[in-house]
Protein backbone atom coordinates (compact mmCIF):
# COMPACT_ATOMS: atom_id res chain seq x y z
CA UNK A 1 0.00 0.00 0.00
CA UNK A 2 1.05 3.14 -0.60
CA UNK A 3 0.58 5.80 2.53
CA UNK A 4 1.24 9.52 2.11
CA UNK A 5 1.95 12.28 4.87
CA UNK A 6 1.10 15.55 3.69
CA UNK A 7 2.18 19.09 5.21
CA UNK A 8 -1.07 20.12 7.37
CA UNK A 9 -2.47 23.57 6.44
CA UNK A 10 -4.98 24.04 9.86
CA UNK A 11 -3.71 27.31 11.49
CA UNK A 12 -0.29 27.28 13.15
CA UNK A 13 -0.52 23.35 12.62
CA UNK A 14 3.62 22.11 13.29
CA UNK A 15 2.44 18.42 13.67
CA UNK A 16 3.23 15.79 11.51
CA UNK A 17 1.26 12.58 11.26
CA UNK A 18 4.66 10.43 11.31
CA UNK A 19 8.22 10.59 12.48
CA UNK A 20 10.47 8.96 10.51
CA UNK A 21 10.50 5.77 12.89
CA UNK A 22 7.10 5.25 11.35
CA UNK A 23 8.37 5.43 8.40
CA UNK A 24 10.96 2.65 8.74
CA UNK A 25 8.21 0.24 10.04
CA UNK A 26 5.76 0.87 6.79
CA UNK A 27 8.94 0.28 5.06
CA UNK A 28 9.48 -2.86 7.00
CA UNK A 29 5.81 -4.40 5.86
CA UNK A 30 7.06 -3.56 2.46
CA UNK A 31 4.70 -0.43 1.84
CA UNK A 32 5.69 3.12 0.13
CA UNK A 33 5.42 6.41 2.36
CA UNK A 34 4.95 9.27 0.45
CA UNK A 35 5.60 12.55 2.38
CA UNK A 36 5.15 16.42 0.86
CA UNK A 37 8.18 18.39 1.13
CA UNK A 38 8.73 20.46 4.36
CA UNK A 39 5.98 18.17 6.23
CA UNK A 40 7.86 17.68 9.15
CA UNK A 41 9.98 21.15 9.71
CA UNK A 42 7.41 22.19 12.26
CA UNK A 43 8.05 19.43 14.50
CA UNK A 44 11.85 19.93 14.27
CA UNK A 45 12.03 16.84 11.24
CA UNK A 46 13.65 17.59 7.83
CA UNK A 47 13.32 16.11 4.83
CA UNK A 48 16.11 14.64 4.97
CA UNK A 49 15.39 12.67 8.04
CA UNK A 50 12.11 11.34 6.64
CA UNK A 51 14.33 10.46 3.23
CA UNK A 52 16.91 8.35 5.42
CA UNK A 53 14.51 6.27 6.53
CA UNK A 54 13.13 5.38 3.41
CA UNK A 55 10.29 8.33 2.36
CA UNK A 56 9.93 9.36 -0.94
CA UNK A 57 10.03 13.27 -0.75
CA UNK A 58 7.20 14.70 -3.23
CA UNK A 59 6.50 18.33 -4.28
CA UNK A 60 2.82 19.39 -3.75
CA UNK A 61 -0.38 17.94 -1.51
CA UNK A 62 -1.45 16.58 -4.86
CA UNK A 63 0.93 14.07 -5.07
CA UNK A 64 0.93 12.87 -1.28
CA UNK A 65 -3.37 12.53 -1.71
CA UNK A 66 -3.05 10.23 -4.87
CA UNK A 67 -2.05 7.24 -2.31
CA UNK A 68 -3.81 4.86 -1.23
CA UNK A 69 -4.09 5.62 2.50
CA UNK A 70 -3.51 9.33 3.62
CA UNK A 71 -2.24 9.51 7.33
CA UNK A 72 -2.42 12.95 9.02
CA UNK A 73 -3.27 15.02 11.97
CA UNK A 74 -6.28 17.23 11.66
CA UNK A 75 -9.68 17.25 9.81
CA UNK A 76 -9.42 17.73 5.75
CA UNK A 77 -10.10 21.71 5.00
CA UNK A 78 -11.99 22.86 2.33
CA UNK A 79 -8.98 23.01 -0.11
CA UNK A 80 -8.42 19.42 0.58
CA UNK A 81 -11.48 18.46 -0.36
CA UNK A 82 -11.11 17.83 -3.99
CA UNK A 83 -7.77 15.99 -3.45
CA UNK A 84 -10.10 13.21 -2.05
CA UNK A 85 -11.28 10.23 -4.35
CA UNK A 86 -13.11 7.33 -3.87
CA UNK A 87 -11.75 4.02 -1.84
CA UNK A 88 -9.18 5.97 -0.47
CA UNK A 89 -8.62 5.50 3.19
CA UNK A 90 -8.24 9.03 5.04
CA UNK A 91 -6.49 8.67 9.16
CA UNK A 92 -7.01 11.02 11.12
CA UNK A 93 -8.90 13.08 13.63
CA UNK A 94 -12.35 13.55 11.94
CA UNK A 95 -14.30 14.80 14.89
CA UNK A 96 -17.41 14.49 12.59
CA UNK A 97 -19.76 15.19 15.11
CA UNK A 98 -18.81 19.18 14.81
CA UNK A 99 -18.29 19.17 10.85
CA UNK A 100 -21.33 18.60 8.93
CA UNK A 101 -19.70 19.79 5.78
CA UNK A 102 -16.58 17.35 5.90
CA UNK A 103 -19.09 14.50 6.74
CA UNK A 104 -21.00 14.78 3.86
CA UNK A 105 -17.82 15.63 2.09
CA UNK A 106 -16.44 12.10 3.11
CA UNK A 107 -20.27 10.32 2.14
CA UNK A 108 -20.15 12.04 -1.09
CA UNK A 109 -16.70 11.43 -2.07
CA UNK A 110 -17.08 7.39 -0.81
CA UNK A 111 -13.76 8.01 1.25
CA UNK A 112 -13.13 5.65 4.11
CA UNK A 113 -13.06 7.63 7.08
CA UNK A 114 -11.08 6.19 10.10
CA UNK A 115 -11.05 8.39 12.71
CA UNK A 116 -8.38 8.40 15.64
CA UNK A 117 -11.31 9.63 18.32
CA UNK A 118 -13.16 6.95 18.01
CA UNK A 119 -11.06 4.36 18.08
CA UNK A 120 -11.71 2.08 20.78
CA UNK A 121 -10.54 -0.92 22.87
CA UNK A 122 -12.47 -3.44 24.50
CA UNK A 123 -11.80 -1.69 27.87
CA UNK A 124 -13.72 1.82 26.92
CA UNK A 125 -10.15 3.20 26.37
CA UNK A 126 -9.31 5.59 23.55
CA UNK A 127 -6.02 4.89 22.54
CA UNK A 128 -5.22 7.55 20.11
CA UNK A 129 -7.17 10.29 21.70
CA UNK A 130 -5.05 9.45 25.33
CA UNK A 131 -1.51 11.42 24.31
CA UNK A 132 -3.36 14.55 22.93
CA UNK A 133 -5.40 14.81 25.94
CA UNK A 134 -2.51 15.03 28.07
CA UNK A 135 -0.76 17.11 26.13
CA UNK A 136 -4.21 19.69 26.09
CA UNK A 137 -4.63 19.02 29.33
CA UNK A 138 -1.34 19.83 30.71
CA UNK A 139 -1.14 23.17 27.86
CA UNK A 140 -5.04 24.17 29.51
CA UNK A 141 -3.42 25.07 32.62
CA UNK A 142 -0.20 27.36 31.25
CA UNK A 143 -2.69 28.92 28.79
CA UNK A 144 -4.77 29.96 31.75
CA UNK A 145 -1.98 30.95 33.63
CA UNK A 146 -1.07 33.18 31.38
CA UNK A 147 -4.43 34.93 30.56
CA UNK A 148 -4.86 35.37 34.32
CA UNK A 149 -2.18 37.86 34.07
CA UNK A 150 -3.45 41.62 33.74
CA UNK A 151 -0.81 42.45 31.63
CA UNK A 152 -1.24 40.07 28.33
CA UNK A 153 -3.15 42.58 26.52
CA UNK A 154 -3.45 46.47 26.24
CA UNK A 155 -7.50 46.52 25.75
CA UNK A 156 -8.09 42.79 27.50
CA UNK A 157 -6.83 41.91 30.83
CA UNK A 158 -6.84 38.53 32.96
CA UNK A 159 -8.06 39.37 37.15
CA UNK A 160 -4.22 39.37 37.98
CA UNK A 161 -4.27 35.97 40.18
CA UNK A 162 -1.35 33.87 40.26
CA UNK A 163 -1.82 30.68 40.41
CA UNK A 164 -0.21 29.33 43.18
CA UNK A 165 -0.19 32.71 45.45
CA UNK A 166 2.17 33.74 47.63
CA UNK A 167 2.53 33.56 51.49
CA UNK A 168 -0.32 35.49 52.55
CA UNK A 169 -2.04 35.91 49.73
CA UNK A 170 -4.63 32.88 49.07
CA UNK A 171 -3.59 30.59 45.94
CA UNK A 172 -5.80 30.76 42.73
CA UNK A 173 -8.96 28.72 41.84
CA UNK A 174 -9.28 26.27 39.30
CA UNK A 175 -12.27 24.30 38.67
CA UNK A 176 -12.05 21.77 35.51
CA UNK A 177 -15.32 20.25 34.62
CA UNK A 178 -14.78 16.23 33.42
CA UNK A 179 -12.22 14.16 35.46
CA UNK A 180 -11.10 11.97 32.13
CA UNK A 181 -7.38 11.92 30.98
CA UNK A 182 -7.29 15.74 29.39
CA UNK A 183 -9.30 16.78 32.99
CA UNK A 184 -6.55 14.83 35.27
CA UNK A 185 -3.44 16.07 33.80
CA UNK A 186 -4.97 19.44 34.20
CA UNK A 187 -5.70 18.85 37.31
CA UNK A 188 -2.09 17.35 38.23
CA UNK A 189 -0.51 20.73 36.30
CA UNK A 190 -2.38 22.97 38.59
CA UNK A 191 -1.73 21.07 41.85
CA UNK A 192 1.94 21.35 40.78
CA UNK A 193 1.41 25.21 40.79
CA UNK A 194 0.26 25.37 43.92
CA UNK A 195 -3.91 26.27 42.78
CA UNK A 196 -6.98 25.01 45.08
CA UNK A 197 -8.44 22.56 42.48
CA UNK A 198 -11.71 21.09 42.22
CA UNK A 199 -12.70 18.29 39.94
CA UNK A 200 -15.81 17.55 38.97
CA UNK A 201 -17.50 14.10 37.18
CA UNK A 202 -20.30 11.86 36.77
CA UNK A 203 -18.37 8.97 37.83
CA UNK A 204 -18.15 8.26 41.16
CA UNK A 205 -15.31 5.49 40.63
CA UNK A 206 -13.46 8.31 38.96
CA UNK A 207 -14.03 10.70 41.50
CA UNK A 208 -12.45 7.86 44.02
CA UNK A 209 -10.06 7.46 41.54
CA UNK A 210 -8.86 10.88 41.40
CA UNK A 211 -9.21 11.25 45.70
CA UNK A 212 -6.79 8.21 45.45
CA UNK A 213 -4.32 9.42 43.33
CA UNK A 214 -3.47 13.10 44.30
CA UNK A 215 -4.01 11.65 48.08
CA UNK A 216 -7.08 14.07 48.73
CA UNK A 217 -5.19 17.02 47.53
CA UNK A 218 -8.36 18.12 45.69
CA UNK A 219 -11.67 18.64 45.96
CA UNK A 220 -13.91 16.08 43.64
CA UNK A 221 -17.43 16.86 43.45
CA UNK A 222 -20.21 15.19 41.61
CA UNK A 223 -21.33 16.66 38.20
CA UNK A 224 -24.85 18.17 38.60
CA UNK A 225 -26.35 21.57 37.55
CA UNK A 226 -25.89 23.26 41.32
CA UNK A 227 -22.17 21.89 41.82
CA UNK A 228 -21.38 22.92 38.13
CA UNK A 229 -22.71 26.87 38.80
CA UNK A 230 -21.57 26.88 42.22
CA UNK A 231 -17.98 25.62 41.10
CA UNK A 232 -17.92 28.29 38.01
CA UNK A 233 -18.75 31.40 39.27
CA UNK A 234 -16.11 30.44 42.09
CA UNK A 235 -13.54 30.00 39.60
CA UNK A 236 -10.61 32.24 38.30
CA UNK A 237 -9.73 29.86 35.70
CA UNK A 238 -12.21 27.18 34.33
CA UNK A 239 -11.71 23.87 32.21
CA UNK A 240 -13.96 22.24 30.44
CA UNK A 241 -12.77 18.84 29.09
CA UNK A 242 -15.84 16.75 29.00
CA UNK A 243 -15.58 14.09 26.24
CA UNK A 244 -18.46 11.88 24.84
CA UNK A 245 -16.23 9.53 22.31
CA UNK A 246 -17.61 10.59 18.55
CA UNK A 247 -20.53 12.57 20.13
CA UNK A 248 -21.12 16.55 20.48
CA UNK A 249 -19.87 17.69 23.93
CA UNK A 250 -22.91 18.68 25.98
CA UNK A 251 -23.21 22.21 27.21
CA UNK A 252 -22.72 22.03 30.53
CA UNK A 253 -21.56 25.81 31.37
CA UNK A 254 -24.49 27.65 30.40
CA UNK A 255 -23.78 31.46 29.56
CA UNK A 256 -26.07 32.24 33.02
CA UNK A 257 -22.89 30.70 34.44
CA UNK A 258 -20.68 32.41 32.90
CA UNK A 259 -21.82 35.74 33.55
CA UNK A 260 -21.47 34.85 37.26
CA UNK A 261 -17.91 34.71 37.31
CA UNK A 262 -15.77 37.76 38.44
CA UNK A 263 -14.44 39.72 35.42
CA UNK A 264 -11.18 38.66 33.97
CA UNK A 265 -11.78 34.99 34.93
CA UNK A 266 -10.69 32.64 32.47
CA UNK A 267 -12.12 29.38 30.44
CA UNK A 268 -10.10 27.10 28.64
CA UNK A 269 -12.50 24.54 26.64
CA UNK A 270 -10.18 21.33 25.67
CA UNK A 271 -13.97 20.48 24.17
CA UNK A 272 -14.18 22.49 21.64
CA UNK A 273 -13.36 19.93 18.96
CA UNK A 274 -16.46 18.07 19.53
CA UNK A 275 -18.12 21.49 19.87
CA UNK A 276 -17.20 22.90 23.39
CA UNK A 277 -18.99 22.02 26.82
CA UNK A 278 -19.05 25.99 27.40
CA UNK A 279 -22.15 27.66 25.95
CA UNK A 280 -19.89 30.74 25.37
CA UNK A 281 -17.17 28.64 23.80
CA UNK A 282 -16.67 29.19 20.07
CA UNK A 283 -13.70 27.98 18.00
CA UNK A 284 -10.71 29.69 17.79
CA UNK A 285 -6.79 29.43 16.43
CA UNK A 286 -3.69 30.58 17.56
CA UNK A 287 -3.56 32.65 15.38
CA UNK A 288 -6.17 34.45 17.42
CA UNK A 289 -6.83 32.33 20.59
CA UNK A 290 -8.79 34.20 22.76
CA UNK A 291 -12.22 36.62 23.04
CA UNK A 292 -13.87 37.89 25.91
CA UNK A 293 -17.52 36.85 26.55
CA UNK A 294 -19.76 38.17 29.92
CA UNK A 295 -16.29 39.56 30.66
CA UNK A 296 -14.52 36.70 30.90
CA UNK A 297 -11.53 35.47 28.79
CA UNK A 298 -12.33 32.20 26.51
CA UNK A 299 -9.41 30.20 24.90
CA UNK A 300 -11.24 27.84 22.77
CA UNK A 301 -8.46 26.80 20.34
CA UNK A 302 -9.21 23.79 18.10
CA UNK A 303 -5.38 22.51 17.69
CA UNK A 304 -3.96 22.98 21.29
CA UNK A 305 -1.22 20.59 20.96
CA UNK A 306 -0.03 22.47 17.86
CA UNK A 307 1.52 24.75 19.76
CA UNK A 308 4.04 22.04 21.06
CA UNK A 309 4.26 20.27 17.89
CA UNK A 310 7.71 17.90 18.09
CA UNK A 311 6.34 16.75 21.54
CA UNK A 312 2.87 16.03 20.13
CA UNK A 313 3.79 14.15 16.89
CA UNK A 314 6.41 11.91 18.45
CA UNK A 315 3.62 11.11 21.11
CA UNK A 316 0.86 10.42 18.24
CA UNK A 317 3.10 8.32 15.87
CA UNK A 318 3.56 6.16 19.51
CA UNK A 319 0.01 5.00 19.56
CA UNK A 320 -1.57 5.36 15.45
CA UNK A 321 1.16 3.67 14.12
CA UNK A 322 -0.26 -0.18 15.21
CA UNK A 323 -3.22 0.25 13.73
CA UNK A 324 -1.98 1.86 10.56
CA UNK A 325 0.12 -1.03 10.16
CA UNK A 326 -3.08 -3.63 10.51
CA UNK A 327 -5.41 -1.19 7.98
CA UNK A 328 -2.02 -1.28 5.26
CA UNK A 329 -1.31 -4.85 5.77
CA UNK A 330 -4.99 -6.22 5.79
CA UNK A 331 -6.93 -3.46 4.06
CA UNK A 332 -9.99 -1.87 5.37
CA UNK A 333 -12.36 -4.81 6.06
CA UNK A 334 -10.10 -7.23 6.59
CA UNK A 335 -8.64 -4.90 9.55
CA UNK A 336 -12.02 -4.22 11.11
CA UNK A 337 -12.93 -7.92 11.03
CA UNK A 338 -9.62 -8.60 13.49
CA UNK A 339 -9.78 -5.84 15.28
CA UNK A 340 -13.07 -4.50 17.22
CA UNK A 341 -10.88 -0.97 18.01
CA UNK A 342 -10.77 -0.18 14.24
CA UNK A 343 -13.85 -0.88 13.61
CA UNK A 344 -15.54 1.14 16.16
CA UNK A 345 -13.07 3.70 14.40
CA UNK A 346 -15.07 3.75 10.70
CA UNK A 347 -16.99 6.87 10.61
CA UNK A 348 -17.59 6.63 6.57
CA UNK A 349 -17.31 4.29 4.54
CA UNK A 350 -18.76 3.84 0.43
CA UNK A 351 -20.76 7.02 0.35
CA UNK A 352 -22.11 5.89 4.08
CA UNK A 353 -22.73 6.88 7.67
CA UNK A 354 -21.59 4.08 9.91
CA UNK A 355 -21.00 6.06 13.29
CA UNK A 356 -23.90 6.57 14.71
CA UNK A 357 -23.00 9.55 17.42
CA UNK A 358 -22.13 11.27 14.05
CA UNK A 359 -25.47 10.60 12.33
CA UNK A 360 -27.34 11.70 14.88
CA UNK A 361 -25.51 14.92 15.58
CA UNK A 362 -25.92 15.99 11.79
CA UNK A 363 -30.07 14.54 11.07
CA UNK A 364 -28.27 12.04 8.51
CA UNK A 365 -29.10 8.80 7.65
CA UNK A 366 -26.83 6.11 9.73
CA UNK A 367 -26.05 2.59 8.51
CA UNK A 368 -24.21 -0.21 10.44
CA UNK A 369 -21.01 -1.61 9.58
CA UNK A 370 -21.15 -3.93 7.23
CA UNK A 371 -18.15 -5.95 6.30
Amino acid sequence: MIIGIPKEIKNRENRVGLVPAGVRAFKAHGHEVLVQASAGLGSGISDEAFAAAGAKIVPTAADVWSADMVMKVKEPLAAEFPLMRPGQILYTYLHLAAEKKLTEELMERKVTGVAYETIQESDGSLPLLRPMSEVAGRMSIQVGAFYLQSSWDQSNSGKGVLLGGTPGVAPGRVTVIGGGVAGSNAAKMALGLGAVVTVLDLDPRRLEYLEHVFDGRLITLMSNIDNIEESVANADLVIGSVLIPGARAPKLVTRNMVSKMEKGSVIVDIAVDQGGCVETCKPTSHESPVYVTEGVVHYCVTNMPGAVARTSAFALTNVTLRYALMLADLGVHKAAQKSEAIRKGFNTIDGKLVYEQVAIAHGLPYEPLKL
